[in-house]
């Protein structure tokens, strides 16, 4: 994203409150000193200046600086109107707005951004970072810890387990539903949370949006309404089944993970050890997934996202699509030797095949520590 500051752009940073999105821009904003205007959209005089949409006020907003910094963007009624008008119409500058969701998630833009903006992600932290600063025996005695707390920056400063789980109950409950509840068609954060509480023991199954809506007791339409904003909040994502070949592929239903796994276990109350487990292989799973999926962001790798599965039960947890090449992962948590399901062998004769376990999962994670590995 750095490089891209000079352009005539607008750089959207998106991500969950907390990941370290002010800490970066704030950094921005002193490295280029006064040629840089930093704005807090959740600041009620900033919002209201913003909405006054007018090419003369924008311009003696910004003054003769180059770079217009807006954290919180999300909260600014309409910002995309705003930014719209701004980019166009005073040269010179790039803005760089941060969001805790997708700004259409709040705001009706009326006219996009397309061919104005570029997009980026910011995740809880990632092994492809921590590798940075921990070498491989830190990391390999760091992993049961990332299972059961996950990956957010402020965990780091938290020497406690009791703090650590504090921390993440109240991030869920005062941050992570922020955006969401501000929106006319939730009705409210106890039907969210119950959502999330069910995706939550179903992790690496397959979800059925009817089943979801009889027990919260909502209908399907509302269930899919609700799993899209949360997948626009950043708190989950979605695999669809893949088929190209068989008909007895299954490709209508989901599964839903969380980006994080502290999330995952704050939902389900259970921060217990490893060893008195019953979910470590869902754990793990969701871990390699999530870091897999941090790891081709931020090396600017975009393949497209699929498990796979047949109706008599032969899977594989993770395949990657691009340029028409298929990858298969399967994640294992114990070293059991694992191999391709020969029906999927038989229909994807091209496609290579890779089992993720302990011993070289950072190969597949991790850009520092993995290629060493290699």
């Amino acid at each position: 994203m750095l490089s891209k500051i000079g352009l005539q752009k607008v750089l959207m940073l998106y991500g969950t409150r907390r990941t370290g999105k002010t800490t970066i821009i704030e950094n921005i904003a002193a490295a280029y000193g006064e040629d840089a205007l930093l704005l807090q959209g959740e600041d009620m005089q900033v919002a209201s200046l913003l909405q006054n949409r007018s090419i003369a006020n924008y311009r003696r907003l910004v003054g003769q600086r180059k770079v217009v910094i807006i954290d919180e963007a999300q909260a600014i009624p309409e910002i995309g109107k705003a930014l719209k008008l701004m980019v166009d119409q005073i040269k010179g500058i790039t803005i760089i707005a941060t969001g805790s969701s997708s700004f259409d998630l709040v705001n009706h833009t009326g006219e996009p951004l397309v061919g104005r903006n570029l997009v980026y992600f910011l995740y809880p932290i990632a092994q492809v970072e921590l590798s940075k600063v921990e070498d491989y025996l830190s990391t390999r005695g760091n992993l049961e810890e990332r299972l059961v707390y996950g990956s957010y920056p402020e965990l780091w400063q938290l020497t406690s387990n009791e703090d650590k789980e504090t921390y993440l109950r109240q991030l869920v409950n005062s941050y992570l539903l922020k955006d969401l509840l501000v929106l006319d068609m939730v009705k409210g954060a106890d039907v969210l949370y119950k959502l999330l509480q069910l995706l939550a023991w179903q992790v690496g199954s397959q979800v059925s949006t009817t089943e979801l809506g009889n027990q919260l007791q909502i209908n399907k339409i509302t269930v899919e309404r609700y799993l899209d904003l949360l997948g626009k909040a950043f708190i989950i994502y979605p695999l669809t089944g893949y088929s190209n070949n068989l008909r007895k592929e299954v490709t209508k239903s989901k599964k839903w993970y969380f980006y994080d796994n502290g999330i995952r276990n704050t939902l389900i109350n259970n921060f217990s050890a490893l060893g008195s487990r019953n979910d470590v292989g869902q754990l793990w799973e969701q871990y390699v997934l999530s870091e897999r999926i941090k790891y081709n962001s931020y090396r600017g790798y975009a393949p497209q996202y699929f498990f796979w599965r047949t109706y008599d039960g032969q899977e594989i947890d993770l395949l990657e699509l691009y340029n028409g090449q298929l990858q298969a992962l399967e994640c294992k948590w114990n070293l059991n030797k694992g191999k391709v399901p020969v029906a999927f062998a038989k229909a994807y004769p091209n496609a290579s095949f890779e089992l993720v376990h302990r011993d070289n999962y950072l190969d597949w994670i991790d850009g520092v520590i993995g290629e060493a590995n290699q």
